[in-house]
């Protein structure tokens, strides 16, 4: 019997200390969480769904709730055009269950791009052989290979590349708005 009133004056104690990490959020309140899947800007499309789990708020009174969003914009990177990527989150799910309408806007994320500089060398040499063969067949003086490669390397330099937010990287979602949902 000791043993047992031991143990539940430890877990009461525990309880007691142990923060409740399911405060009703709030709107301004800023998050973050993981995202569960790899994003890329080649291959999104608006409406595709985005989760994040483990998210957190930044005042620390939210822990291990889910949040659910779509992209709602992407622009995929082409010749002059940098790649866009933007998510909207309109649920959030707190981890006693509770869950809430809200419009929240990523404030911050991982996004890798590739490196151009091979594109750039490409193009400089490809230029270089064009301008080489236009300069001595057309107008039978040299030159042609330096304008070649100059170009070259130009339209290689403005050609973007595609973003890429990876699975398992952390995701900051500012609130816009918040709202209670019923539960059912």
């Amino acid at each position: 019997m000791r043993h047992l009133l031991a143990a539940a004056a430890l877990a009461a104690s525990v309880l007691a200390v142990t923060p409740v990490a399911s405060a009703a959020p709030v709107a301004g309140a800023q998050y973050a969480g993981t995202i569960t899947n790899t994003i890329d800007t080649k291959t999104a499309y608006v409406g595709e769904p985005v989760t994040l789990t483990h998210v957190t708020s930044e005042a620390g009174d939210v822990a291990g709730a889910t949040m659910y969003g779509t992209v709602t914009k992407v622009v995929h990177a082409g010749q002059g055009r940098t790649a866009q990527l933007q998510i909207t989150f309109s649920r959030l799910r707190l981890s006693n269950g509770a869950t809430y309408a809200i419009n929240g806007v990523v404030t911050g994320m991982q996004a890798n791009t590739k490196s151009n500089a091979l594109k750039e060398v490409g193009g400089a040499v490809a230029g270089m052989i064009i301008g080489n063969m236009i300069g001595k067949t057309i107008f039978h003086a040299s030159g042609g290979g330096f304008l070649g490669a100059a170009g070259g390397f130009l339209a290689a330099k403005n050609n973007r590349s595609d973003m890429t937010v990876p699975a398992g990287s952390v995701v900051r979602v500012t609130l816009r708005s918040v709202r209670r949902q019923a539960s059912h």
